[in-house]
C-alpha cells in the first residue's frame, strides 16, 4: 500500500498544516508499518504554473526544449498520484483559498483520460479508489454558519475538485489559529487529536 504525503505551506517548521499532515501520516504509518510513503514538498520543489506551451504539449504539439524538465516533473507528479492508495495533503488557507503551489500540483493531476473522462452523461471521475485526507489550517473561522463562510474557498474547492475525479476527501481542520494564542493552541490540539483518531489505512 502506498501513501503520498503533500505539503504546501511556505511557513516551514512554523506551519500548522504541516504539523497536522505529519501527524496524519504518522498515524497511518503506525497502523500499517509496511506502508510505502512518498513525500513531496511543493515549496521546496515547486511545479511551474500552467502555460500555453504546457497545454499545447498536452494536446500533442511539439514542446520547446526548455519545457522538457517541467513536463518530466509533471509526469512524475501524476504517476505518484495514480500509484497511491492514500493521499495526505497539508493545505493552509492563503487569501481565502489554497496556496498557488498546491494549485500547480492539482493542475498536474486533473487530467482527462487519467483521473477523469467525459461520458455521455457528463464528466466521470476515474480516481475513486483512493483515500484523500486533507489537513487544513485557517487563520480565522470560516466554517459553515460563520459570518465569514462565504469567503471560504479552500475546503470547498478541494471538496469539489477531488469530487470531480471521484474522491470524497476527509478533512481535519485547525480553525482560528491567528485569532490569539489560546485559540491557536486549542485548534492545533483538536486537529492533532483528530489525526491520532483516524481509522487505519
Amino acid at each position: 500500500m502506498k501513501l503520498l504525503h503533500i505539503d504546501s505551506s511556505v511557513l516551514g517548521p512554523h506551519s500548522v498544516s504541516r504539523q497536522v499532515s505529519a501527524a496524519v501520516a504518522d498515524r497511518l504509518r503506525q497502523a500499517t508499518p509496511s506502508l510505502d510513503v512518498v513525500y513531496r514538498d511543493l515549496t521546496q520543489a515547486p511545479l511551474a504554473h500552467l502555460s500555453g506551451s504546457h497545454l499545447a504539449a498536452a494536446q500533442g504539439a511539439p514542446a520547446p526544449a526548455e519545457l522538457g524538465p517541467d513536463l518530466a516533473a509533471s509526469k512524475t507528479a501524476l504517476e505518484e498520484f495514480l500509484s497511491s492508495d492514500i493521499v495526505v495533503i497539508g493545505a493552509p488557507m492563503y487569501n481565502f483559498t489554497i496556496p498557488s503551489q498546491l494549485k500547480a500540483w492539482i493542475d498536474r493531476i486533473i487530467v482527462a483520460g487519467k483521473t477523469f473522462q467525459y461520458g455521455a452523461t457528463g464528466p466521470e471521475g476515474l480516481a475513486g479508489g483512493k483515500r484523500v485526507i486533507v489537513a487544513i489550517s485557517r487563520g480565522g473561522y470560516y466554517g459553515a454558519g460563520t459570518p465569514l463562510a462565504a469567503l471560504e474557498h479552500l475546503e470547498t474547492y478541494l471538496r469539489s475538485v477531488f469530487g470531480f475525479i471521484g474522491i470524497s476527501p476527509e478533512f481535519i481542520i485547525a480553525d482560528g489559529i491567528q485569532v490569539g494564542p489560546d485559540h491557536r493552541e486549542k485548534a492545533i490540539a483538536g486537529a492533532l487529536q483528530a489525526a491520532t483518531s483516524l481509522r487505519a489505512a
